[in-house]
């Protein structure tokens, strides 16, 4: 006999979108390729600092290394194809942002305890729960596909067409807003579409 589960997206509006998978923490070790990847630095115990960048490993004195930029500067880098700043950083401190296996958003009554010997994953959570999102990361979802690397632009408004909506912008063009004062291209996406990263 075969084993069914419930559909866990049963309560789910036709008209609205299954949320993006939820952001999982791996070790950088565990992680083949790191170039251009999210990451998460720390130690456990004390804490994360997360908006990174990882260019590939570097070996040292047989010490493996992974060069950690700031995201902002990482899109500098790339865009305008200077050299920047990475200081390496010893490889198991490092921790890589993954995109895990589509899920509904976690709903949680009170506290999340979280362990701190690890980074602690993320579910996406509805743009309309979220009590503010300007410049926050955000997905778009059309349909089953997911468009990552955006940033929330405008709270929540009334658009044109009467839907709820928020302007969102690649994220290279958030931080070339920050880094040449050049105002970012948006795109008007109706609120259901959204999710919080």
């Amino acid at each position: 006999m075969t084993e069914s589960f419930p559909d866990p997206f049963a309560d789910q509006p036709d008209w609205a979108p299954r949320p993006p998978g939820p952001i999982e923490i791996v070790t950088a070790a565990e992680s083949t390729e790191l170039r251009g990847r999210r990451v998460l630095v720390g130690l456990p115990g004390l804490g994360w600092r997360a908006d990174l960048r990882a260019d590939e490993r570097v070996v040292q004195n047989s010490r493996t290394y992974v060069p950690v930029i700031p995201e902002h500067e990482w899109y500098r880098a790339e865009s305008d194809r200077v050299e920047v700043f990475a200081p390496l950083v010893p490889l198991e401190r490092v921790w890589v942002e993954t995109v895990g296996q589509s899920t509904p958003p976690a709903r949680v009554d009170g506290l999340r305890l979280v362990s701190l010997d690890a980074p602690a994953g993320r579910a996406p959570t509805p743009a309309f729960e979220a009590t503010s999102i300007t410049g926050r990361r955000v997905v778009h979802m059309v349909g089953t596909v997911e468009h990552r690397d955006l940033r929330a632009v405008t709270e929540t408004y009334s658009g044109a067409e009467g839907d709820i909506c928020v302007r969102v912008t690649p994220e290279l063009e958030w931080y070339r807003w920050a880094w040449r004062g050049q105002s970012p291209s948006t795109l008007e996406v109706p609120v259901h579409e959204l999710w919080v990263e």
